[in-house]
C-alpha cells in the first residue's frame, strides 16, 4: 500500500513538472531565436555599409580637380568625396532620400559631362561656384552648420545619397547628359534655348511637377522704387529712358511655353524676361508685376532657371512614393541610369 500511495505522489508530481520543462524550453529557445533574428539583422546592416562603402572603379574619372573661387586654389579629389559637398551643398539635408539619391546621380553627371564637353576652367575639371559650376563645402563647414545632435544623422543621409549610387549617371543615346537643375520649377520646367538661346536638348523639355508650392522657394516678391528701377536698368543699358505716365511703359510682350517671361517692354528697351530677372534680381523669370504709387512691384514664382531637375519638385514626388530612377526619368525625357 505504501509502495502505491508513493507511485501515486510521484506522479501527480511529474503532472506539474511536465509544463515546467516545457515553459523553460520554450523561453530558451525563443530568447535563442531573438538572439539569431539581432544577429542577422546586424549582420545585413553591415552587408549593407560594407557594399556602400566598397570602391567604385572610376577608371579615368577616379579623382577630379577643384577650384576654389574664393582663393584660386585646384584641389585634385576622389570623385565621390567631391559629390559628397556637392550634394551636402545643393540639396537640404531634411528632403527626401530618393530626392538626395536623384541628386548625387544628377551631380555625378554634370561632372562627367563638364569633364568630357570642355572645361571652363584652364587648371581645373570644375569649380565650387554654384554661378559657375556646382556649389561644394568641405564636411567640416557642413558640420558646422547644422546642430549638434543632427550631424551625425545628417551626414549619413548624405553619405548614403552618395554611396549607394556609386557609379551611376545619367545618359542619352549613350551619351553623358548636361544635367542642369535648379531649385523650385514653379509647376513647370523650362527648356534651355529660352534661357540661354541656341537650340534645345532633346532631354530637356518642358515637364509639370506638383506639389512645389508647398514650399518657401516656390514664390517671392521684390519691390523697388522708381528710381531704383531705373537704376538698375541704367546700369547695363545707359541709354535706357521711362515715362511712368505713359499706362503701358512696362508691358510682357510674350511668355514661354512655361509661363515665364519671354519678353518684355521697358520703357524704350526690348528685354528677354532672363534680362529682366537678372538686372532687377528676381529669383525667376516667372514673375507679374504692378506699379503702385512711387513703387513697382514683382511677384515671382519659381527659383531658378527652371532647366532640368527640380530640387524641390524631386522632393515632392520623393514624398509620393517615387524613386530616384523615376525622379530623374521624370525631369529628363528618354534617359537612361547606367554604370560609368
Amino acid at each position: 500500500m505504501k509502495k502505491i500511495i508513493l507511485l501515486f505522489i510521484g506522479f501527480i508530481m511529474l503532472i506539474f513538472m511536465i509544463p515546467m520543462l516545457f515553459s523553460h524550453t520554450t523561453l530558451y529557445t525563443s530568447a535563442k531565436a531573438e538572439e539569431q533574428n539581432v544577429e542577422t539583422e546586424e549582420n545585413a546592416m553591415q552587408i549593407e555599409k560594407s557594399s556602400e562603402e566598397q570602391k567604385y572603379d572610376y577608371k579615368a574619372y577616379s579623382t577630379i580637380k577643384l577650384l576654389h573661387k574664393n582663393d584660386n586654389w585646384v584641389e585634385e579629389i576622389a570623385l565621390d568625396d567631391y559629390l559628397l559637398g556637392v550634394v551636402s551643398s545643393e540639396m537640404p539635408v531634411t528632403f527626401e532620400q530618393e530626392a538626395l539619391n536623384a541628386q548625387a546621380i544628377v551631380a555625378r553627371t554634370y561632372t562627367i559631362y563638364m569633364i568630357k564637353n570642355g572645361r571652363k576652367h584652364e587648371e581645373a575639371d570644375i569649380c565650387d561656384d554654384s554661378g559657375c559650376c556646382q556649389a561644394w563645402i568641405t564636411k567640416e563647414d557642413r558640420l558646422a552648420k547644422w546642430e549638434e545632435d543632427v550631424r551625425e544623422e545628417n551626414w549619413a543621409k548624405i553619405e548614403k545619397a552618395v554611396n549607394s549610387t556609386k557609379g551611376k549617371i545619367i545618359t542619352y543615346n549613350g551619351e553623358v547628359i548636361d544635367a542642369f537643375f535648379h531649385s523650385n520649377s514653379g509647376g513647370m520646367t523650362e527648356t534651355p534655348a529660352e534661357v540661354w538661346g541656341g537650340t534645345n536638348y532633346p532631354y530637356l523639355q518642358s515637364v509639370a511637377t506638383s506639389g512645389e508650392e508647398a514650399y518657401s522657394q516656390y514664390s517671392s516678391e521684390v519691390v523697388l522704387t522708381k528710381e531704383e528701377f531705373k537704376s538698375k536698368i541704367l546700369e547695363k543699358h545707359k541709354d535706357f529712358a521711362i515715362d511712368f505716365s505713359q499706362g503701358n511703359c512696362i508691358e510682357i510682350t510674350e511668355y514661354t511655353e512655361s509661363n515665364r517671361v519671354k519678353n518684355i517692354k521697358v520703357g524704350n528697351l526690348n528685354l528677354s524676361g532672363v534680362e529682366m530677372r537678372n538686372l532687377l534680381g528676381l529669383k525667376s523669370a516667372n514673375f507679374l508685376f504692378s506699379i503702385e504709387g512711387d513703387n513697382i512691384k514683382f511677384q515671382v514664382t519659381g527659383y531658378g532657371h527652371g532647366v532640368g531637375l527640380s530640387q524641390t519638385g524631386a522632393d515632392s514626388m520623393a514624398k509620393q512614393g517615387s524613386n530616384y530612377e523615376e525622379i530623374i526619368k521624370h525631369f529628363y525625357t528618354g534617359v537612361e541610369i547606367v554604370d560609368l
